[in-house]
């Protein structure tokens, strides 16, 4: 396996989602930038979606994971159960690690 091909994270790892607003074609949605999940799956290697928007080829290819948040922690008013998630697919480049002594 390749450094390319090696994920970042594993099911289970603290990620947090880049607090940014770039210009153009974004998949990952604003309500959840800047906020802390945990990686519950990795699915894999595929077209880069941001690129594609624009027509370009999507390459290289970007790892994508399906990260769970606590509702709880999106939505500031949210008043359901503290056990309630959400998962959302984010693409690794969007991803940072959280230090364990976030929990």
């Amino acid at each position: 396996m390749s450094v390319e091909d090696r994920p970042l994270f594993t099911v289970g790892s603290l990620v947090r989602v880049a607090a940014v607003n770039p210009p153009g074609h974004r998949r990952t949605p604003f309500y959840i930038r800047g906020k802390v999940g945990v990686v519950e799956r990795d699915c894999g290697r595929h077209r880069n979606p941001e690129e594609l928007g624009y027509g370009w080829s999507g390459t290289p290819l970007k790892r994508l994971y399906r990260v769970r948040f606590k509702q709880s922690e999106v939505w500031a008013n949210y008043s359901g159960r503290e056990s309630d998630t959400i998962d959302i697919d984010i693409y690794e480049h969007w991803l940072g690690p959280v230090p364990s002594t976030h929990v």
